[in-house]
């Protein structure tokens, strides 16, 4: 398996950079060591506030889909590396910042919808595309982020929001320019960094307690419709386009 992310530790600040080219979508190794990775940096006394970013031309295109294509056997553990990633984000005390620019899409979303705060690009570009490849999930995250009615709208076309959208909607602190958007992030974390460590390990523990719904179990309830959706031919038959670059024909489509 070639290196699919990296971490870096300074200053009480570590920077995870996922960093699998040619757009950043990860395997089912990649999902799961990033989720051992961030567990790992949760644990780690040194650390105090973790930023996720990426290289390359976005932030996250979420799961291998020509490797569930190969190997349908695999969304299991896909499944299991994608909600073991977002859990760890989300139930993890240390504060985690996402910093994603390009397209943020599938498990980006889920990463973004587990973070604490969000600082983008002006190119990022917010999306859920997950019914067009024959798969559902991160509509919990999602929802986390932006409206519910938005979500729904997302969701059914697979249309995607700018970075503008995703400010005015609130799940963007800040807008900074791509080049400036490494060191925005690593300024409010060494804001945040400078702080009690016990204390924002509670405060984060406590903001997290009063949230409305259970991010966790919402997402795994709809993981299981994607393993339902899986087992269906129009799910393959999204995914058979997708991989052949081609629209997708359904038996019942006019």
């Amino acid at each position: 398996m070639s290196r699919q992310f990296w971490t870096k530790v300074e200053d009480g600040i570590a920077e995870l950079v996922i960093e699998s080219p040619p757009v950043n979508a990860l395997d089912s190794k990649g999902w799961r060591g990033l989720s051992q990775e961030i567990d790992r940096l949760n644990a780690d006394d040194a650390v105090r506030v973790i930023i996720i970013r990426a290289e390359g031309k976005g932030f996250c295109a979420g799961v291998d889909i020509k490797e569930l294509q190969a190997h349908p056997d695999r969304i299991v553990e896909v499944n299991a590396g994608n909600y073991e990633t977002f859990r760890a984000l989300h139930r993890g005390l240390k504060p985690a910042i996402a910093a994603p620019h390009g397209y943020v899409l599938g498990g980006g979303i889920g990463i973004c919808g587990s973070v604490d705060i969000i600082l983008a690009s002006p190119d990022a570009r917010f999306g859920v595309p997950e019914v067009d490849r024959g798969a559902l999930g991160a509509g919990a995250h999602l929802q986390r982020m932006f409206p519910l009615q938005k979500v729904r709208q997302m969701y059914f076309t697979g249309e995607m929001i700018d970075a503008q959208e995703a400010y005015r909607l609130g799940a963007i602190e800040k807008i900074v320019p791509k080049e400036q958007l490494r060191a925005a992030a690593f300024e409010l974390a060494q804001k945040i960094a400078a702080k009690s460590p016990t204390m924002i390990a509670l405060a984060k523990e406590a903001l997290n307690g009063v949230e409305d719904g259970d991010l966790e179990r919402h997402y795994r309830w709809e993981q299981g419709f994607t393993a339902q959706a899986y087992l269906t031919k129009e799910s393959q038959e999204a995914r058979d386009a997708f991989v052949e670059k081609r629209d997708a024909k359904f038996a019942d489509k006019k």
